[in-house]
């Protein structure tokens, strides 16, 4: 569907080349919900734009939906971005248009008749979940609201590759969850293969089959969101999983928890996959003579399978607790001892 090929976009200035994409090369299978994840500056939105010809390469080559964007000018490029949609983080939508106007845009554009307008801006309106909204204006919407507008006129096209530019980074967490929630279902019911960039590895968790990491330019991780999770090999990757796994608030109440154990040790447990489901610490205390206590712990789902993290206190003896540690490894959960009384 999308084949990214040693693409490089470099900027001149006076200082001399900024490369904002340096040596990236990717494959995104058709119907992939795919992210790209990066702080500022990794050239994530460099990137996005160069899929539907808003940038073009310095080197390298783009091909979506079986046209080489990255080539393409004109009236061509403009048949190609008909298949290509995006939605972006600040809505950009038309204030002066009602919902189903802003809806219609893109189709009184394309030279599509009224009748025809009014029967899609219909049934793109029930797909978003925005009935009764249609004579609404933006100023009237909230921003998730505004967000499912910006969605619908993105897919009034029937477009074949939908680009999302940090379309939930100006929303709270329970309308994101939503918008998040829409695009899964959009990407079920239609086959859509979805591109997203962020910085919220939350997101990633919660929609993406695979992931990219960015970072300077170039692409220093890439696999399966459950894999990336499991195993992050790149500093800048652990710090993005841990934003799920483990948030301040977590370090903040594992500090005093730690404290309040000087016997005994703190383990932290990840779970990857089925191992997320099994009844280990049922198995601890059957098999072992320890104490186990349970101090903190969650499980995400993600759309490859579940992943949990585990903070539980073991006291016995040394003997005893080593061989439990060697227990919990064999059933492919991961440790990591926090502290050692």
């Amino acid at each position: 569907m999308i084949s990214i090929n040693n693409v490089r976009k470099v900027y001149p200035s006076r200082q001399g080349e900024v490369k904002a994409v340096d040596r990236v090369s990717l494959e995104i299978k058709d119907g992939e919900i795919f992210g790209v994840i990066g702080y500022s500056g990794a050239g994530k939105s460099t990137l996005i734009r160069m899929l539907n010809g808003l940038e073009i390469p310095t080197e390298g080559s783009i091909t979506v939906a079986g046209r080489e964007v990255s080539r393409i000018k004109g009236s061509e490029l403009r048949k190609a971005r008909q298949e290509i949609s995006m939605i972006f983080q600040h809505f950009n939508l038309l204030w002066s248009r009602t919902v189903a106007e802003n809806i219609a845009f893109p189709l009184e554009i394309a030279g599509v008749s009224k009748a025809e307008r009014d029967s899609r801006v219909k049934e793109l309106i029930s797909l978003v979940g925005l009935d009764g909204r249609d004579d609404a204006y933006p100023s009237q919407l909230s921003g998730g609201q505004k967000q499912r507008v910006g969605i619908a006129r993105a897919l009034a096209n029937n477009p074949k590759v939908l680009l999302c530019d940090e379309a939930t980074s100006a929303l709270d967490p329970q309308t994101t969850d939503a918008i998040l929630d829409l695009l899964v279902d959009i990407n079920h019911r239609l086959g859509l293969t979805i591109v997203l960039i962020t910085h919220e590895m939350h997101v990633i968790r919660k929609i993406c089959h695979r992931v990219a990491v960015m970072e300077g330019g170039s692409i220093v991780e890439t696999g399966p969101v459950l894999q990336v999770f499991k195993n992050p090999e790149k500093p800048v990757t652990k710090r993005f999983v841990q934003q799920v796994t483990e948030p301040e608030e977590t370090k903040e109440t594992m500090g005093h928890l730690v404290a309040n154990y000087p016997r005994g040790q703190v383990i932290q447990l990840t779970f990857v996959g089925e191992g997320a489901e099994q009844p280990l610490i049922t198995n601890l205390i059957r098999k072992f003579p320890l104490t186990v206590n349970i101090l903190q712990g969650k499980i995400s789902q993600t759309q490859n399978g579940s992943y949990g993290t585990l903070f539980i206190h073991l006291d016995g003896e040394e003997p005893d607790v080593a061989q439990a540690l060697a227990f919990i490894r064999e059933q492919e959960v991961g440790v990591e001892v926090i502290s050692h009384g």
